[in-house]
Parts: C-alpha cells; structure tokens; sequence
C-alpha cells in the first residue's frame, strides 16, 4: 500500500496544477509537503513547488513584455508548457513511483 501511496500522493504534487491555476495548485504540494514523511514524496512535492514558482514568475515578465508585443507569444508557449511539463511529469512518475521527478530548466527555489 505504501508504494501505492506515493505514486498517488505524487502524481497529485505535480498534477495540482490541472484543478486550478490559483493558490490551490500551490496549496496541494505545500499541504503534501508538509504531511507526508516519504521522501520521496516530498521530493516530488518541493518539485512541483518549484515549478508552479517559475511559472507565475514567467507569467508576470511575460505580461510585462506584452507592452512590447514579444509577450504574447511567450505566453502562448508558457501556456503550452504549463500543460505539458506536469503531464509529463505524471506519467514519469506513475512509471517509476520510487524515483522523483524533476522538471527540466526551472530555478530551484525551494530546497531541502
């Protein structure tokens, strides 16, 4: 059942963003970050953590950039990899649960 567990509790780090683009896809990591005692799922919870970060800090130069007109396309694609990255990064997960998953050419914010 643990092995269980974590797969599910990890999928759900990563997949949080899919339920809402608010504070509830940050609420869900930060709330399995701090209840689970598997280090792996914590691992995979702090992942995630990071990435939604470097999302909003993104989303925010990319609409300042608007005023330039470069902005728009960046948020397409932004837009694009807010979709992709986190489905990716479930299905790593569901097919090796013992193995955190970690999301390519994002800033580390959160550590250990």
């Amino acid at each position: 059942m643990e092995r269980d567990k974590r797969l599910i509790l990890s999928a759900l780090s990563h997949g949080a963003i899919f339920f809402s683009a608010t504070l509830v896809a940050i609420g869900i990591p930060i709330a399995i970050l701090f209840l689970s005692k598997d280090p792996v799922v914590k691992a995979n919870a702090r992942e995630s953590l990071n990435f939604h970060i470097n999302l909003y800090i993104y989303a925010f130069i990319f609409v300042l950039l608007t005023f330039v007109l470069i902005g728009f396309p960046l948020l397409v694609v932004l837009g694009l990899v807010s979709f992709i990255m986190p489905i990716l990064a479930i299905v790593s997960v569901v097919s090796n649960p013992d193995k955190p998953y970690s999301y390519p050419f994002i800033f580390r914010i959160i550590q250990e």
